[in-house]
């Protein structure tokens, strides 16, 4: 297997936009190599088979998503970190389509639910602990109750944002934190 670690992200970057647009049907690494650019026969110097390649997606759309440290340095508010999590994904909405044709493609492939189960639980705790760790309002539950909230207004941002014309986006983000995080008496 190859180790040229910026054509493997290049190669990812590329699976990404393919599953993104054609579905986990489309996704063969034959259409990486023509989306990606590169001599038929690439991807699969890279990744030994396609169970292999969407575990790697997955783990090449967390180094996307994830914040440049300077985006989330400073004192900032719960709703103020939600905003700028939206505003990342919906200027990479490619990253989000992609995890969520993951997510469908885990319902049929175990090996890869049992992965994605462990990677997003992963994820969540990292996101309970540096909620927690950094003083803002609330307890684990409510953490995590936010979470799943977000999960939702994501998929129908991404999916059905003609729904959210009626429900505006950035009200919604106040109340969410308000109730499900509400200050603590010595906050």
């Amino acid at each position: 297997m190859r180790q040229n670690p910026e054509r493997r992200a290049a190669l990812l970057d590329a699976a990404i936009e393919v599953l993104a647009r054609e579905g986990s049907r489309g996704l063969t690494l034959r259409a990486v190599d023509k989306e990606a650019g590169v001599p038929t026969g690439t991807a699969s110097n890279y990744f030994a088979h396609r169970g292999q390649l969407l575990a790697q997606i997955l783990r090449r759309t967390r180094e996307r998503l994830t914040p440049d440290p300077a985006e989330v340095a400073g004192p900032l508010d719960t709703v103020e970190l939600l905003r700028r999590l939206l505003g990342r994904l919906r200027r990479e909405p490619s990253v989000q389509i992609a995890v969520l044709e993951l997510r469908l493609e885990a319902t049929r492939r175990p090996e890869l639910r049992e992965e994605l189960s462990a990677f997003l639980a992963a994820e969540l705790e990292a996101n309970i602990a540096g909620h927690l760790d950094a003083g803002l309002p609330g307890d684990r539950q409510g953490v995590e109750l936010l979470y799943f909230a977000m999960q939702g207004l994501i998929v129908d941002d991404l999916t059905v944002p003609a729904l959210l014309d009626a429900h505006p986006v950035e009200p919604l983000l106040g109340v969410m934190v308000e109730r499900l995080l509400p200050r603590r008496p010595a906050d």
